[in-house]
């Protein structure tokens, strides 16, 4: 069942432009796929979906160009440097300041990178924090955001 939601999103988002979570709940209850938002929502972390202009300052889903595997160097860097504006950080939270609608395709990247340091994300809409462990690394993920930034 999952992997058939799964097919049925990626059809969905390619088909449709899906703006929010609510519109793709919408799209797979007209095709008698009836889920949760939390489910919703995992199932676009695990098909690592992101978003992408869809004109007029909107944005939309769209299934990453390279779909179930991690970003490579040059991908965060595009991602980072077209989406984040600033980071800062205390204690073992980083705060990620990005472009309105865009902390979701950021959280995800960060989530999907190697950095064993950052524990998960929490994104909204033009803010996301990190959660680094141990506190001591959280200068050094700054850091490495600011690189990808430039």
């Amino acid at each position: 069942m999952k992997r058939r939601r799964h097919d049925l999103i990626k059809q969905i988002i390619r088909e449709e432009i899906i703006e929010t979570q609510e519109a793709l709940a919408a799209a797979l209850c007209a095709r008698h796929v009836h889920v949760t938002q939390a489910t919703i929502s995992r199932d676009i972390k695990e098909l690592l979906l992101i978003k992408v202009p869809a004109g007029g300052g909107r944005y939309r889903y769209a299934v990453a160009p390279q779909e179930g595997q991690r970003f490579s160097e040059t991908r965060m860097r595009r991602v980072f440097k077209d989406n984040v504006q600033s980071c800062d950080f205390s204690e073992n939270i980083v705060v990620v300041r990005t472009a309105p609608g865009a902390a979701g395709t950021v959280a995800s990247a960060l989530d999907a990178s190697a950095w064993s340091e950052v524990i998960g994300t929490i994104a909204g809409d033009d803010h996301i924090f990190v959660l680094i462990r141990p506190k001591e690394a959280a200068a050094d993920i700054v850091a490495r955001i600011q690189k990808l930034m430039h």
